[in-house]
């Protein structure tokens, strides 16, 4: 079957954004002793929402619930001075967007982020002219590991899953991927995110 769209995941695909979601999350829990280790964001918090950390957090009594709305809210703010300062174009991301773009394939972004989040590291990485469309945690219900994101984008493209390309990191974003019936390609860290890469997978989907 033809391949007509590529969806990307954000973080960890397009963006090494990984430990500024970390280091901002921390800064705010800091300020309430209930900072998360580096092995536990790793096996436990990866690729989840903010607002699940949070409930997770809540769950193990780390974080009474009636802070969760505060610490977000400063959550978001330290990301945004982190994207701010270190989110640039990298011209490999943008050569293959713009190669996908010239060669008709549509192209969305589907983030566990907030949408906020999403369109300023996509405007800093000189990304967002390329996207059809971003699909945030606050578009649906239920973010990654459920597929509803993935499925939501594959709808708005009137397409068939096995007509897209699902590029995913981590554990949760890859269970999203494969659940919401698309082909994955598991991607190392962002510099395994180039045009070849892609067009190989593509290839070889199509040759099957």
């Amino acid at each position: 079957m033809k391949i007509k769209a590529v969806i990307f995941d954000m973080d960890g695909v397009l963006i090494e954004a990984k430990d500024w979601h970390y280091e901002s999350l921390n800064k705010a829990l800091k300020l309430f002793g209930a900072e998360i280790s580096r092995y536990d964001h790793l096996v436990t918090f990866d690729g989840l929402p903010t607002r699940k950390k949070l409930e997770m957090l809540s769950i193990d009594g780390r974080l009474p619930l009636g802070l969760h709305s505060f610490v977000n809210d400063l959550k978001q703010q330290y990301t945004i001075d982190i994207i701010h300062t270190n989110c640039k174009p990298i011209f490999q991301h943008q050569y293959a967007l713009s190669k996908l773009k010239n060669e008709n394939y549509k192209i969305a972004v589907c983030s566990n982020s907030i949408r906020k989040t999403i369109e300023l590291m996509m405007e800093k990485s000189g990304l967002i002219k390329y996207l059809d469309f971003i699909i945030s945690n606050q578009d649906v219900k239920n973010g990654k590991p459920d597929p509803e994101m993935y499925i939501t984008a594959i709808k708005r493209m009137n397409l068939d899953p096995k007509e897209c390309l699902i590029l995913e990191d981590n554990e949760n974003g890859i269970k999203a991927a494969i659940a919401s019936g698309a082909n994955l390609l598991k991607i190392d860290n962002p510099l395994n995110v180039n045009y070849q890469n892609i067009f190989n997978k593509i290839k070889n989907l199509e040759n099957a």
